[in-house]
C-alpha cells in the first residue's frame, strides 16, 4: 500500500463543502473532500496523492482515497457550465476557493484542528433554510439552476429573492440550453429521488426553467382534471402530490421517472375536451419516449416510463378487468421474466391513485396483479408444450403458435378461475 507523507509547511488542509454542512445539520456525513492551500501538483505527487483532474487539479488520497483538490479561482471565457478557465496556484487562498462556490452553504471549511471558516454567512443561512448565492459569479453557470432547484428538493429550503432573481437571468440568457442532455438527467434523477422531489419542480417552475428544460412537464399545471376521481383538479398539482408521495414510500428511480412522465398526455388534450382526458395515455407514451430520449434517459428509466404512461388507467381498474386484459398487461411488463418490472408499474399506479385527498392508503390492484402472477406462474409451461408436441408430433408444421395459443389459454383459464375466487370472497 502506498502510504502518503506529510506535506511541506506552510501548506493547510480544509474539508469543505457538503460535509460541513451536513455535519451542521446533524445529517450522516457520506463523502468528503478538501482543499489544499499554498502545494503545487509536484507536492501532491511526491507526498504520494495520485492525480485524477483533467479540468483542475485533484488528487486522491493514496490510503483514503478522498479527494484533494488545490485552491483554485475560475473565469468565464464561453458559453455554459464547461465556459469556465480554472487557475490553480500556491498563491490561492482558502476565501478566494469558497468564493467560487454555488451557495454559501457549500461554501463552508474546517481546518484540520477544527475551526469552521463561514466567510459568507452559510451557518445563518442554513439556520433560515436559505439557500442563497455567494455572489454574482452565480449567474454564469446555468447548472446552477438545476442544483439549486435539487438542494431545495433535498433540504426543503427557500430560495433567496436575488438568488432566484439570478437564476431568472441565467433563463433569460438561455444558457440552459447549453446544458449537456446527461447532465440535465443527471440532476434531474438527483432531485426525484430527493425527500421533496415536488420542491425541486417548484422552485424550476417559479423561475422560469421547468418551461424551458420539460416544457411536457410545465404544460401540465393549469390542466383540469375530472373532481372523480381528482378532487386536486389540476393535473401539474398531482404530479406534485404523486412525486411526494413516491418519495414518503422510498419508491425507485425508474417508478419516480415514471411517475413524472404518466400523464403528460394530458397537457396535449384539446382544450375544448377539458375535463376529460380520452386517450392521454396513448400520447403520454409518446411524450414520455420524446422526452426519454432527448435527456438520453437509462433504459430502465425509459421503459419504465412507457409502461406505466400506457397502463396506469388499465391498471387503476384491475377489480373490473376481464382474465385477457389482465393477462395481457402481466405480458406488457415482462412480469413473467422481470418480475420487478410489475412491481414498477404497481408501485408508480399506487402513487398516482393513493395520493389523491381522500384516497385508501392500500392500492388494492397491486394485490389483485400479484395473485394474477402468481396464478399464471403456477400454470406449468413446459408440460404444456410437451404435450402439444407429442400429440403434434406426426405433423411437419411448426407447433410453436400451437403450443403458445395452448399455454395462454391455461393462464386464461387460470386468472378466470382466480377472478371467481376473488368475486366469492368480495360479493357485491
Amino acid at each position: 500500500m502506498v502510504m502518503a507523507r506529510a506535506l511541506p509547511q506552510p501548506v493547510e488542509i480544509y474539508r469543505v463543502g457538503g460535509s460541513v454542512r451536513d455535519e451542521l445539520l446533524g445529517r450522516a456525513v457520506i463523502d468528503r473532500d478538501f482543499v489544499v492551500v499554498g502545494a503545487t501538483p509536484e507536492m501532491m505527487m511526491a507526498s504520494g496523492f495520485r492525480p485524477v483532474g483533467r479540468d483542475f487539479p485533484v488528487f486522491l488520497h493514496p490510503e483514503t482515497h478522498e479527494e484533494y483538490a488545490l485552491a483554485r479561482t475560475e473565469r468565464k471565457h464561453g458559453e455554459g457550465y464547461r465556459g469556465f478557465q480554472f487557475f490553480a496556484s500556491p498563491d490561492v487562498t482558502l476565501a478566494e476557493d469558497l468564493a467560487r462556490r454555488d451557495l454559501t452553504i457549500n461554501a463552508m471549511a474546517r481546518s484540520e484542528s477544527g475551526v469552521l471558516i463561514d466567510p459568507f454567512g452559510g451557518v445563518a443561512d442554513l439556520a433560515a433554510g436559505v439557500l442563497r448565492h455567494v455572489s454574482p459569479a452565480f449567474a454564469e453557470d446555468p447548472l446552477r439552476v438545476l442544483r439549486v432547484a435539487r438542494f431545495a428538493a433535498r433540504f426543503d429550503f427557500a430560495v433567496a429573492p436575488a438568488t432566484e432573481a439570478l437564476m431568472r437571468s441565467l433563463v433569460a440568457s438561455g444558457e440552459l440550453a447549453t446544458l449537456a442532455a446527461e447532465r440535465v438527467w443527471q440532476e434531474l434523477a438527483r432531485g426525484l429521488m430527493e425527500p421533496n422531489p415536488s420542491r425541486m419542480l417548484t422552485v424550476l417552475r417559479d423561475c422560469g426553467a421547468l418551461a424551458s428544460l420539460l416544457p411536457e412537464v410545465e404544460g401540465l399545471f393549469g390542466v383540469p382534471q375530472p373532481p372523480q376521481p381528482h378532487p386536486e383538479v389540476d393535473a401539474g398539482v398531482h404530479l406534485l402530490q404523486a412525486l411526494d408521495w413516491a418519495a414518503r414510500h422510498a419508491l425507485s428511480l425508474p417508478a419516480r421517472y415514471a411517475i413524472l412522465t404518466h400523464d403528460l398526455g394530458k397537457a396535449a388534450t384539446d382544450p375544448f375536451r377539458w375535463p376529460r382526458h380520452h386517450a392521454h395515455e396513448q400520447r403520454s407514451a409518446r411524450l414520455a419516449d420524446a422526452l426519454s430520449r432527448r435527456l438520453r434517459v437509462p433504459q430502465d428509466c425509459r421503459d419504465a416510463a412507457l409502461l406505466v404512461a400506457r397502463q396506469h388507467g388499465v391498471v387503476h381498474r384491475a377489480a373490473e378487468l376481464r382474465a385477457a386484459t389482465i393477462l395481457d398487461v402481466l405480458v406488457a411488463a415482462d412480469a413473467l421474466r422481470r418480475p420487478h418490472h410489475l412491481d414498477i408499474l404497481l408501485d408508480a399506479c399506487a402513487a398516482d391513485a393513493c395520493s389523491r385527498p381522500g384516497a385508501p392508503a392500500s392500492y388494492l390492484p397491486a394485490r389483485v396483479f400479484r395473485d394474477a402472477l402468481a396464478a399464471v406462474r403456477g400454470v406449468d409451461a413446459g408440460a404444456i408444450a410437451r404435450a402439444v408436441r407429442a400429440r403434434e408430433a406426426a405433423t411437419t408444421e411448426d407447433v410453436s403458435t400451437r403450443i403458445a395459443a395452448a399455454v395462454r389459454a391455461a393462464r386464461l383459464h387460470a386468472l378466470r378461475a382466480l377472478i371467481a375466487r376473488h368475486r366469492d370472497a368480495n360479493p357485491a
